[in-house]
């Protein structure tokens, strides 16, 4: 059983084995999200993004003592079975790309319209699935969403200034207040 939650990556050391198209994909989310990518393999397939330090040799295990989160993203079931045992030494996060069932963390589909987000997951059953129920809440959230997002997030923030709570607000209102101006 998965629980969905938000990983704040920012400024958090990430390290992610393998430098394929997944590998190299999982490096830029996590780059964009804030993270500090190491990447270790033993040849480049897929650009990376410029952020990352790369290491071309190898995964040892004392890559891993630091990272916040591991993402094996490697086709070597060996070697990820030797990164998941690592990691589960110190009771740390691991995603093994196609491999849900010995990964603490999944990768959602996602869309993203400013400070929204929305995230799809299938707890790792079918990768596909979620990107298309993605691609079918893309098409239906509004285009101004990112806008709506910030507008709202400037009126809870003058409430909290004023010193009042946001719980209990009708929001739908003052979505409405705002659309009316």
């Amino acid at each position: 059983m998965t629980y969905p939650v938000a990983l704040v990556a920012r400024g958090r050391d990430v390290l992610v084995v393998g430098a394929g198209r997944v590998g190299a994909t999982r490096a830029r989310q996590l780059v964009e999200a804030g993270a500090r990518v190491t990447v270790v393999a033993t040849e480049v397939l897929a650009p990376l993004p410029e952020a990352v330090t790369l290491r071309l040799r190898r995964y040892r295990r004392r890559d891993a003592r630091r990272s916040f989160l591991v993402v094996a993203a490697t086709g070597d079931r060996r070697l990820n079975d030797r990164m998941v045992r690592d990691v589960a030494r110190r009771q740390g996060l691991i995603n093994v790309v196609d491999d849900p069932l010995r990964s603490s963390v999944y990768f959602m589909a996602q869309v993203q319209r400013g400070d929204v987000r929305v995230a799809v997951t299938t707890g790792g059953t079918s990768p596909w699935l979620a990107g298309h129920v993605r691609d079918l809440v893309a098409c239906a959230l509004p285009e101004d969403l990112a806008e709506v997002a910030r507008a709202l997030g400037d009126e809870r923030r003058r409430l909290h200034a004023e010193g009042h709570s946001s719980e209990g607000v009708d929001w739908a209102s003052v979505l409405a207040r705002r659309q009316n101006r």
